[in-house]
């Protein structure tokens, strides 16, 4: 394969393409914009911008600097007091894993100087607005009992942020600005509206891990987060050896060999490329691999040895007929400590009927699971 082959970076509207394009070009990176409408082209959708693969790293970090810019009017980021820094999400329900989480959060946090937000969501039961109001009469003891629903959440919340900060106080935690917020409402919607509102990098989630069944991944806030999140959202397991970041030692990517990986790849070594540790490139396949992977895998080693000369990378290919299988015995094989993944919004029905190998991997795994979604 060329180093200068083409690949998309992103798809806007033809109006944001060309600001794009002007943007990339003063950098001195060419750009190419493709399906645009020749008669019309000012009402033309689903733009790409195309630029040499070797110019992607650069292009992306033009690009993160100038984020703002390619906001939507109903995207709801609004960074607070114009704080341009990077932010990290964390979603707690007060037990041992969240913690786990923020212990894991906030490392990463002092490493890429992001603010983090602590987020615990409740829930009040309203009753259905179906039923008839002269039957949904609330009397003071349920409106005792809703007040005193938010007065633990608060109360909760503040006994984990004086955990928090005693942690930082003994060098258990690095030392990084964080704050606390407590919501009414969905786990999964409240995470989803916070993220909009700040932007993050990162959403960083404990979570039961290894043990629950498949009948329960429907309806899991964790899965839910990681279907309709836009950003990576790292789970991390209560049983995970990891404990800080300084724990890790080897971390796998995999691959499908589809271009929109490298982007993921990118951010994947943004978050964690400021630890010590190496890369597995893994690509599972129902059968032996021939000589097409074999020649895309050795071009992707190629890549990233090119872009992160620091890191060590090795490559591996499983062939396994059940992919959790696979998965589960090649972490066990490399010692893996963080499994890293791309992800593809999918439907409802999809979601009920044949939960993704990320879903399966939440709750069949005691290793943190970093889902990246995947760019168009």
């Amino acid at each position: 394969m060329s180093e200068d082959r083409l690949i998309t970076v992103a798809i806007y509207t033809y109006e944001k393409a060309q600001i794009v394009k002007s943007l990339l070009e003063s950098e001195g990176i060419p750009v190419v914009i493709q399906n645009v409408n020749l008669i019309q082209p000012v009402i033309s959708s689903g733009v790409r911008v195309r630029i040499k693969e070797t110019d992607l790293p650069h292009a992306l970090t033009i690009l993160e600097a100038h984020n703002t810019l390619f906001e939507t009017p109903d995207s709801g980021k609004t960074k607070k007091g114009g704080d341009s820094r990077q932010h990290i999400v964390i979603p707690v329900d007060f037990s041992d894993y969240s913690y786990k989480a923020c212990s894991i959060g906030f490392d990463i946090a002092h490493k890429i100087d992001a603010t983090v937000t602590v987020l615990h969501t409740y829930v009040i039961p309203y009753l259905p607005d179906a039923i008839p109001i002269t039957d949904t009469f609330i009397g003071r003891e349920e409106m005792e009992e809703f007040k005193s629903i938010k007065e633990n959440a608060h109360k909760q919340m503040g006994e984990f942020f004086d955990k928090l900060k005693a942690s930082i106080a003994a060098g258990e935690l690095p030392d990084i600005n964080f704050e606390c917020s407590v919501k009414e409402g969905v786990p999964e919607d409240e995470i989803r509206i916070m993220s909009r509102r700040v932007a993050p990098s990162l959403i960083v989630m404990g979570t039961r891990g290894k043990g629950r069944k498949d009948s329960e991944l429907i309806g899991s806030v964790t899965a839910e987060v990681i279907d309709s999140a836009r950003v990576p959202v790292l789970a991390v397991p209560e049983n995970t050896h990891v404990g800080r970041c300084s724990d890790l030692k080897r971390l796998a990517f995999v691959t499908s060999f589809d271009q929109r990986e490298l982007v993921a790849i990118d951010t994947f070594m943004r978050l964690f490329g400021e630890f010590d540790f190496d890369v597995v490139f893994v690509n599972f396949l129902p059968d032996k691999t021939d000589k097409i992977n074999e020649i895309q895998m050795q071009y992707l080693e190629k890549y990233f040895v090119k872009h992160y000369p620091s890191k060590k990378c090795t490559c591996r290919f499983i062939a396994t007929k059940d992919i959790l299988e696979g998965v589960n015995d090649f972490i066990k094989e490399e010692n893996i400590d963080i499994l890293s993944m791309t992800t593809r919004r999918r439907s409802i029905f999809a979601r009920l009927f044949n939960p993704s190998i990320a879903h399966r991997m939440i709750f069949h795994s005691d290793t943190p699971l970093l889902v990246i979604p995947a760019k168009k």
